[in-house]
């Protein structure tokens, strides 16, 4: 017969199944598990795939402090005007690499061009801006100096040449098309580039006058200005070397609906005149 076993070799068998059965607990839960450790180790959380690029873009570059004066200039009228200087990557000033001269329409100012940021877009971009309050607008006093086209020509000549403007590149809205258009048709040499948007006075000029233009010249005007918009498109576009920024879902001053839009355009017109 055989012995029964002892109370302590029972206790010991019981111990020992009991740690072969948490083993292998152990294994077949390891086993269960393994592949979602090893998925959730190789690919990104839910959270952060819905992140998609926001997860993984780096962080915004460092704001640069552009810094905008204004002054005026002496004459009949005298002109203020809003100046922003180009700076490189860490603030300091460098040499531009062009002149903007911004002019307005009939509801803004110099300080329109401030608030919208292009004058720091373009400062920081490297570029020369100077932005102007027109006679009877902004800071600027009216007068009757400013009744002709000539006189128009003249005091925008004036500005630029007091301020150290070889070839600017002029970006002319709506009303203000009665100073721009005229300094073109007389002093198209003197402008790098110009930029109308859905200016006036269009249609004061022939077609031979408008192909004898050989400034490289951005039209732009927005898709729900159907009547300054489309008609000073159609007269500019007999400019011989024009190419069309045509702004959908904006109204006249498509600029101001959709600043990005335009900001953009404006950049990449600019650096194609370099």
């Amino acid at each position: 017969m055989f012995n029964q076993p002892s109370l302590a070799e029972m206790n010991f068998l019981r111990n020992r199944l009991v740690v072969l059965g948490l083993v292998l607990l152990a294994t077949v839960l390891l086993y269960l598990l393994l592949p979602s450790i090893r998925q959730g180790s190789m690919e990104p959380s839910l959270d952060v795939q819905r992140m998609g690029l926001v997860a993984v873009s780096p962080p915004p570059p460092p704001a640069i402090n552009v810094s905008v004066r204004t002054g005026q200039l002496p004459g009949d009228p005298p002109l203020f005007f809003r100046e922003a200087l180009p700076v490189d990557g860490s603030g300091r000033q460098i040499l531009p690499r062009l002149q903007v001269v911004l002019l307005h329409g009939q509801a803004f100012s110099s300080k329109t061009w401030e608030e919208l940021g292009t004058l720091a877009l373009l400062a920081t971009n490297g570029y020369q801006a100077l932005a102007v309050d027109l006679p009877g607008f902004g800071n600027s006093p009216d007068s009757d100096a400013v009744k002709t086209d000539q006189h128009r020509v003249d005091l925008l000549g004036r500005f630029m040449e007091a301020l150290g403007v070889r070839t600017a590149v002029l970006l002319s809205p709506s009303m203000s098309g009665h100073y721009s258009i005229p300094f073109l048709m007389k002093h198209s040499a003197q402008l790098h580039g110009f930029i109308p948007i859905a200016p006036v006075g269009t249609r004061s000029y022939t077609p031979q006058q408008y192909q004898s233009i050989q400034t490289p010249t951005l039209i732009v005007f927005g898709a729900l200005d159907t009547n300054l918009g489309a008609q000073s498109h159609k007269n500019l576009m007999q400019l011989p070397h024009h190419s069309v920024l045509k702004m959908e879902g904006a109204r006249h001053a498509c600029y101001m609906d959709k600043p990005w839009e335009f900001h953009q355009a404006l950049l990449d017109f600019l650096s194609k005149l370099e």
